[in-house]
């Protein structure tokens, strides 16, 4: 598995709550399972305590999504830190049942889950994971989407770092909201002009025949 695979986790993690709607999907033990993934030992040791417990973690994220997307790189990575100095990680190279064209193993990197709860290891995951692809691609890949009121997480992988939404629904809907203002503008300048013409008619002098 690829380290860069384990960022999505901190991006799913921040989106199960939309703070400008007040909505809040992390609620049970089964959410938190669904964050791991079926595949995950160290999701079915997750008890009613976590839920508390990954919420902190979540608020501490989005903070990194929030720095990075003002521009605060210092912000982002101090926060970003801070994670992973409380959660290590333990990194394990592995080949599971994955094979190249001759047999052998396709050896990669996996980061193990033998934590002490499912709070440490999935935020071990996900920060490490977060760590990852802001070394690797920067601390401008991180984002929050500019769709209103949506400010969901996102990672740009876009080629020429032009990513400004989390998903192509905020994107249209940002783009249907962006020209109906534009309309509206021109609409408003329209008949501004045209009260102002008949305005100009109304008080020029009139000169008898």
């Amino acid at each position: 598995m690829e380290l860069a695979y384990y960022s999505d986790y901190a991006v799913r993690l921040v989106n199960t709550e939309e703070p400008a709607r007040n909505k809040d999907s992390l609620t049970s033990v089964e959410v938190i399972r669904e964050l791991f993934g079926a595949s995950s030992q160290v999701a079915r040791r997750a008890t009613d305590t976590d839920v508390t417990r990954f919420r902190s973690v979540r608020a501490r994220l989005r903070a990194v999504f929030t720095a990075a997307d003002s521009g605060d790189e210092t912000q982002a990575v101090d926060l970003l830190n801070s994670l992973l100095l409380e959660f290590p990680v333990s990194p394990q190279i592995s080949g599971h049942d994955l094979r190249d064209e001759d047999g052998r193993p396709k050896w990669h990197m996996h980061l193990a889950d033998h934590p002490s709860n499912a709070t440490a290891g999935y935020a071990a995951i996900a920060a490490m994971g977060l760590a990852f692809h802001l070394t690797e691609y920067g601390v401008d890949r991180l984002g929050l989407c500019q769709a209103s009121p949506c400010r969901n997480a996102y990672l740009d992988t876009s080629t020429n770092r032009s990513r400004r939404y989390c998903s192509d629904r905020c994107a249209t809907r940002a783009n249907v909201a962006a020209y109906r203002a534009r309309k509206r503008l021109e609409t408003e300048r329209s008949e501004s002009t045209g009260r102002t013409a008949e305005n100009a008619q109304d008080t020029a002098p009139r000169t008898d025949r």
